[in-house]
């Protein structure tokens, strides 16, 4: 489904990605993990297409990608959902979710949706800015979702959420991943929250994947020292 290869990037003359190259397979959730400042969000920004990549190749469902316009990588299938949520704040939850759907067409996608997601049900003429966190985060997901994607990249999705919607999170990007065989790309410092959904782990220290793990081996405090030092 994605296949990257000695991928570089950053901002302007500051290098961050120093040559990263990894794949995922269908179907699969695949966390990151790693320090502040190590890569991560640049990571996914550089594979949705915000930043340019300086070198290196992104291959995505069998196509490549690497110059395309971050509109035509969500029109091939890619959907993101940056750190911070960032949704809009002064529209309402259908309309954040109407705009979520402008890249695909057909049949809206949005029903489908507000059953996975029944609590948007009563939110749905509220606007953004008076949603809680994880009620914004939850939109933001859905807001995603309702575009059809083959591959979504989540950026740190339990960032300043209350534990009990945490849980409610992890359970429906779970069920959600078996049901529509969505490929995910998960950007997370909840170690429990990425061992609940991840069959592995990618560490990335300084711009480069250094390891990869079993996420089942996040529950062992030797390994996690060894490469995260928590």
């Amino acid at each position: 489904m994605l296949e990257v290869e000695s991928l570089r990037s950053g901002y302007g003359r500051i290098q961050i990605l120093d040559g990263v190259s990894f794949s995922l397979k269908q179907g699969e959730v695949v966390g990151v993990l790693g320090h502040n400042g190590m890569g991560k969000t640049t990571l996914l920004r550089t594979l949705i297409g915000q930043i340019r990549a300086t070198s290196g190749s992104i291959t995505f469902d069998g196509k490549a990608i690497t110059g395309l316009s971050m509109y035509r990588r969500v029109r091939a299938g890619l959907g993101y959902v940056p750190q911070g949520r960032e949704i809009f704040p002064q529209l309402t939850v259908l309309d954040n979710l109407k705009l979520g759907e402008e890249v695909r067409r057909g049949t809206s996608a949005i029903p489908e949706m507000l059953e996975y997601f029944p609590v948007l049900k009563k939110l749905l003429d509220r606007q953004g800015r008076a949603l809680s966190g994880g009620e914004q985060q939850i939109l933001a997901l859905a807001r995603c979702l309702v575009g059809r994607p083959k591959l979504i990249l989540l950026d740190e999705p339990t960032e300043g959420i209350q534990p009990s919607i945490v849980d409610q999170i992890a359970e429906k990007l779970s069920e959600l991943s078996r049901a529509l065989n969505l490929t995910v790309l998960l950007v997370e410092q909840d170690l429990h929250f990425i061992a609940q959904l991840c069959e592995r782990v990618l560490i990335i220290q300084k711009g480069r994947i250094v390891a990869e793990l079993p996420a089942a081996k996040l529950s062992d405090p030797a390994v996690v020292e060894e490469y995260l030092g928590i």
